[in-house]
């Protein structure tokens, strides 16, 4: 995410004074309750779906994100290559190309 983003969502809360109500456990509710109204927007039609709102969906699951990175003082990139590593060795191209298996079906 771009720093001028970063910097709007931590400015958002901020004057809002909402981080006092950022408890970990909470963001990471408010995640799971976004991303259900994101899949909420594919529930009927998969193929056919309102783009603007999937993208005000996704947009919330990402704020929330950002916020419990904040809260949690995790870096995005750090984080993601750590599981993206992990995910490497799970799913080796000679054995996952091609496949949805899960890895210890592979």
């Amino acid at each position: 995410m771009k720093e001028e983003t970063l910097q709007r969502i931590r400015k958002f809360t901020s004057d809002r004074d909402w981080d006092q109500f950022h408890s970990p456990a909470n963001l990471a509710k408010s995640i799971v309750i976004e991303a259900a109204e994101l899949l909420e927007c594919f529930q009927w039609d998969e193929e056919q779906y309102d783009l603007e709102a999937v993208k005000e969906e996704l947009a919330d699951v990402l704020v929330y994100s950002q916020n419990l990175l904040d809260k949690l003082g995790l870096d995005a990139d750090e984080i993601i290559n750590a599981k993206m590593a992990k995910n490497d060795a799970k799913y080796p191209i000679e054995k996952a190309k091609g496949k949805n298996t899960k890895y210890d079906k592979l």
